[in-house]
C-alpha cells in the first residue's frame, strides 16, 4: 500500500514539472471572443503547449491595452482587430511585420488573418413594436425625431468596435459636417452610450430586461436568440434595421504582435483560428460569419440573413481620419 501512495506521489510530481515545462502562449481577445474549451484545448494538445486567453474588455479596449503595453507585450498574438481600428494598430506598429500564411478568404483585412466578418445594425424588440403600435424608423433622420426619444442604446464608438464601426456606417452616408448635427440631434433624443455591447444588449435592451427596444448589434443576434430560446422561438423575436447610413460590414482578424515572446507559437495559433474546427465552431459561439471559403453554416442560421446593403469608408480615408471621428463623436456625444 505504502509503495503504491508514492508511486502516484512521484507520477504527480512527474505531471506537474511537465505542465511547468510546457511553453505557454497568450492570445489577448476582446470580451465577445467565445470558442468551445475543447477547440482551445485541441490547440494546447497538437502543440503540447499552455494557451492562456487574456480579456481586455471591448474592442477598442483591448487595442488601447496592447498599444500602452507594446514595449513588453502582455500577449504573443491578437484576435478581435476589424477594418475599423488595426489602421491604429498598424499606425503604433503593434503587428508583427510578418503573419503568417493565410487561407483563402471571402472578406479581406490587412495585415492579419482574417477569422470572421458579420453586420453592425440596429437590432429591435419586435414585441415591443407591435405592443405599443409604433412604426419602425425607416432613416437615421426618423430616428433623430422626437417619436423615438429615449429608444435607442449603443456602445461607445470610443471603447467598441461595434460603437465604431456603427459611426463609420454613419459618416459613409452623412459625409462631414452633418454626421455631427445628426449626432447632436440623437444627443438630444436621448440615445443612450454605454461601455460595451454586452452591456448594451444585456443590461439595456427591452429584450433582456432593459428600458430601451433598440440597439446597435449584429445582424445575427436575432438567430442566437433563436438557438438559446431552446424551442421557445420559432422565429426570432428581434429583427435589425438596414436603411442608409446604418450597416457596417465588419470584418475581425488575428495577427501576431510585434515582439511577441512566443512567435513561433503565436504563428501556429494565429493559422489555427481559421482552421475547420475553428471555423464551423463559430457561427454558433461568437454569432458571426465564418471568414474561410466553404465553411457550412448551421441549420440555425436559416433565420438568418444578410443585409442588402453595407457601409464603411474608404481604406485611405478610414487611416487618416479614424481617431480624428472618435474624438468629435465624443466632443459632441458626450461632453
Amino acid at each position: 500500500m505504502k509503495v503504491g501512495k508514492w508511486l502516484i506521489g512521484i507520477l504527480c510530481m512527474l505531471m506537474a514539472v511537465l505542465a511547468q515545462a510546457q511553453p505557454e502562449v497568450r492570445l489577448a481577445v476582446h470580451d465577445s471572443f467565445s470558442l468551445p474549451k475543447n477547440i482551445l484545448a485541441q490547440f494546447e494538445q497538437d502543440n503540447q503547449v499552455k494557451l492562456t486567453v487574456i480579456k481586455l474588455g471591448s474592442g477598442n479596449e483591448m487595442l488601447n491595452k496592447l498599444i500602452l503595453t507594446r514595449a513588453k507585450p502582455i500577449a504573443d498574438a491578437v484576435y478581435g482587430l476589424d477594418y475599423s481600428n488595426i489602421s491604429r494598430a498598424q499606425r503604433f506598429e503593434l503587428l508583427a511585420a510578418d503573419q503568417p500564411r493565410t487561407r483563402k478568404v471571402v472578406v479581406d483585412l490587412p495585415q492579419a488573418l482574417e477569422v470572421d466578418y458579420g453586420f453592425i445594425v440596429i437590432n429591435y424588440d419586435k414585441a415591443w413594436f407591435q405592443k405599443h403600435k409604433k412604426p419602425l424608423p425607416r432613416s437615421l433622420e426618423e430616428l433623430a425625431s422626437p417619436a423615438y426619444k429615449d429608444l435607442l442604446v449603443m456602445p461607445s464608438p470610443a471603447t467598441s468596435t461595434v460603437g465604431l464601426g456603427f459611426l463609420l456606417a454613419n459618416i459613409t452616408i452623412l459625409d462631414e459636417p452633418y454626421t455631427w448635427q445628426w449626432w447632436a440631434k440623437m444627443r438630444q433624443n436621448g440615445v443612450k452610450i454605454t461601455k460595451s455591447w454586452s452591456e448594451a444588449y444585456y443590461t439595456d435592451f427591452t429584450l433582456n430586461g432593459g428600458s430601451r427596444p433598440m440597439v446597435v448589434g449584429y445582424a445575427t443576434s436575432p438567430v442566437a436568440e433563436v438557438y438559446y430560446g431552446k424551442g421557445k422561438y420559432q422565429t426570432p423575436p428581434t429583427g435589425y434595421l438596414s436603411f442608409k447610413g446604418a450597416v457596417f460590414r465588419q470584418v475581425e482578424g488575428a495577427a501576431v504582435l510585434n515582439k511577441a515572446r512566443q512567435p513561433v507559437l503565436a504563428a501556429r495559433l494565429v493559422q489555427y483560428l481559421q482552421s475547420d474546427q475553428v471555423q464551423s465552431a463559430i457561427p454558433t459561439s461568437m454569432w458571426v460569419y465564418p471568414a474561410v471559403k466553404g465553411v457550412v453554416q448551421p441549420p440555425v442560421y436559416s433565420h438568418a440573413s444578410i443585409p442588402p446593403i453595407a457601409y464603411q469608408p474608404s481604406w485611405i480615408e478610414l487611416v487618416r481620419n479614424q481617431e480624428k471621428w472618435v474624438k468629435q463623436w465624443v466632443k459632441v456625444v458626450q461632453r
